[in-house]
């Protein structure tokens, strides 16, 4: 006897046709078994969301949750997010651009919040100096902003294998556009590692119309290092033309600076007075160093005087050098008329030649002129 009338009038038996010959010959199995129906296959497996339809559908999430606990909340989301435009087969809502607005606010307010706290915490290190502390300030700033961008990337469900699409277009932008910036950026971070250029120093800048002066360096930035002049007069220098340029540094290895002041005097003065006085001219005069000691030297015997170069030392040349070569020059003056030491001038005598023609010249002018009464 067989079973196959006990089977359900929905369900299949199913044999393996391999093992055709076992089932004829030991018959079916014990009444009431039953066979085993064929498993259903597995569906496909949709395809992986994109970032834009994460994006929307979490926009989605958000509308749903609030409107479960207020109707007036969800229904303003609504309107949001029915209030949307098309571009392909995408769908943006004013509520997907909301949410994008806001978390790059979020980040941005983070990151400024992050690196104050950082310039805080750095400037407190005691063992760092002045320059050390700023190159801590700027790397922590770049870290800081390339932190939050990963972060945003992160909030707005964007994964970052997306982008490598852009990274050809990317690049380009970098390569023409970017090119100064980013090279302006590694020049600034360079300088303070070689701490060749750092605030406070004094160094020469020429502006537009060829003229030096000489300024300090009040801060260096991403892109250029800005330097105040005696006047006033801030300039913004880029990185990287100090890195390529030749650049003098008053006050690289040591702030003291040597000033240079040329006095000559007449061929009838006491030399050695002279000296004396000029070194007194520099006791005098405030900013001066007594060391390294000033220096007086016999230059050479000129036209019309003797010619001495006075040299002596200062520690700010931030403070100016002209108004220090001023104030040597009016103590010299004073102690050369108190000493009757005379500053020469050029001197010209004009020898006139006795001729006929000169003769009857003077004679006509005399004869012309009136007589006194």
């Amino acid at each position: 006897m067989t079973t196959a009338a006990a089977l359900p009038a929905d369900v299949t038996e199913t044999t393996d046709p391999a093992a055709d010959g076992e089932a004829g010959s030991e018959g079916t199995s014990a009444e009431g078994a039953e066979a085993t129906p064929t498993p259903a296959p597995d569906p496909a497996p949709d395809p992986a969301p994109d970032e834009a339809v994460e994006a929307i559908e979490a926009s989605q999430e958000i509308v749903k949750g609030v409107g479960e606990k207020s109707e007036t909340a969800g229904a303003i989301l609504q309107s949001f997010q029915d209030f949307a435009f098309e571009i392909g087969n995408l769908r943006i809502s004013l509520l997907d651009v909301l949410l994008v607005i806001g978390v790059i606010l979020f980040v941005i307010t983070l990151a400024w919040l992050a690196t104050r706290l950082s310039r805080g915490l750095i400037r407190r290190i005691t063992r760092f100096d002045s320059t050390q502390k700023l190159l801590a300030e700027k790397l922590s700033t770049v870290a800081i902003w390339a932190l939050a961008f990963l972060i945003g990337i992160d909030m707005l469900g964007i994964d970052l294998t997306a982008l490598a699409f852009f990274g050809g277009a990317f690049g380009l932008a970098i390569g023409f556009g970017l090119q100064k910036t980013f090279g302006n950026l590694i020049s600034g971070i360079l300088l303070l590692l070689d701490k060749s250029i750092k605030p406070g120093d004094v160094i020469s800048v020429t502006d537009q119309a060829g003229n030096e002066a000489i300024g300090q360096i009040r801060k260096i930035g991403i892109r250029a290092i800005s330097v105040i002049t005696r006047d006033q007069t801030e300039h913004l220098i880029p990185n990287e033309n100090l890195m390529i340029n030749q650049v003098v540094n008053w006050s690289y290895s040591s702030r003291d600076v040597r000033v240079k002041a040329p006095v000559g005097v007449s061929y009838g003065s006491d030399l050695k007075l002279v000296v004396e006085l000029l070194y007194q001219a520099v006791s005098d005069t405030d900013r001066i160093l007594p060391r390294p000691k000033p220096r007086v030297n016999l230059m050479g015997f000129g036209d019309s005087s003797v010619d001495f170069d006075l040299r002596f030392w200062i520690q700010d040349p931030e403070e100016g050098l002209a108004n220090i070569r001023s104030d040597v020059y009016m103590r010299i003056w004073e102690l050369f008329k108190e000493h009757d030491i005379e500053i020469p001038f050029p001197q010209r005598d004009l020898n006139l030649r006795s001729s006929a023609q000169m003769d009857r010249l003077i004679d006509a002018i005399a004869n012309n002129q009136p007589k006194p009464d």
